[in-house]
């Protein structure tokens, strides 16, 4: 019996016309030509992940100066843990978007509009931890997109945004269970 796959290659070659290719334009540094039409598409999702690791820093950080009352302490230092952690983030994508040929953008004018999670100026200790909650379940909502759509079109790009996904996740946890706690 032949066990043997019809149409199958005898053996996997890579495509020397590709390493041909990236043996050109040195200048694009890891931007090979295999990344194809969707280079562009992935700086504009990566930015779109800056403007909301960028705006749930800030949130963060007010929550953390403005949190009061006998329950705060203990909260607005994961407040701060998390804005740190967030600000890893936004480093890691704008380093991403820079090694991709792009150019991260900080504008602050227009990171709300860009952001997928919104700022809270809430005062109420349980508003914030819900104003948070409510971000990073966005925030683990946009990356699971993001994967899907790069999916193969960019390995590297995937992995960091599946790393930073985890994070998101335990943020998510947390706070779920500060706000039971209440």
């Amino acid at each position: 019996m032949n066990t043997e796959v019809k149409d199958r290659p005898q053996h996997l070659e890579l495509d020397q016309a590709a390493l041909d290719a990236a043996s050109q334009s040195l200048d694009d540094g890891a931007v090979t030509p295999s990344y194809g039409p969707w280079r562009d598409d992935i700086v504009k999702l990566l930015n779109d992940a800056l403007a909301t690791e960028l705006v749930c820093v800030l949130r963060y950080k007010r929550h953390y100066f403005t949190a009061t009352g006998e329950a705060s302490p203990p909260i607005a230092d994961e407040f701060l843990v998390h804005a740190n952690e967030e600000s890893g983030h936004a480093d890691k994508i704008a380093e991403r978007i820079v090694q991709l040929g792009g150019e991260p953008d900080f504008n602050p004018q227009s990171l709300q509009g860009r952001s997928h999670a919104d700022y809270d100026a809430s005062l109420d200790l349980q508003a914030m931890v819900r104003a948070n909650l409510v971000a990073e379940r966005i925030a683990v909502e946009a990356y699971r997109q993001m994967i899907n759509l790069i999916g193969d079109k960019d390995p590297t790009t995937r992995r960091m945004l599946e790393e930073i996904l985890t994070d998101e996740e335990e943020h998510a946890d947390e706070l779920k269970d500060w706000l039971e706690k209440r």
